[in-house]
């Protein structure tokens, strides 16, 4: 797991052909908006969240993110120990996205 600031994250997924954008947030939070192309799957849904996963390409590269930061980072970290290659944190999440959101 990585945390990365927005101008990281972007950069880094812009030039990813391998990359794959995770919204945690709730159904609620989605509703305001989100990145586009994100895959949503909400942290707090316990062990849905964890079948979720396992159902995702783990050699793919996750750039997840959340409202703040806080529960993105969680879930990499959760991704890393089911064994996924590489998930990135956007720090500050949506609350300092500055990017498109649909």
């Amino acid at each position: 797991m990585e945390d990365l600031t927005q101008e990281e994250w972007v950069e880094q997924l812009e030039n990813d052909n391998n990359a794959v954008i995770l919204d945690v947030r709730t159904d609620d939070e989605v509703e305001d908006g989100k990145i586009p192309n994100a895959i949503h799957i909400d942290i707090y849904r316990g062990q849905e969240f964890i079948s979720e996963l396992e159902k995702l390409d783990k050699s793919k590269n996750y750039y997840v993110y959340c409202r703040s930061g806080n529960r993105s980072g969680q879930a990499c970290k959760i991704m890393s120990q089911l064994g996924f290659a590489n998930a990135y944190n956007l720090m500050g999440g949506m609350l300092q996205w500055e990017g498109d959101i649909e």
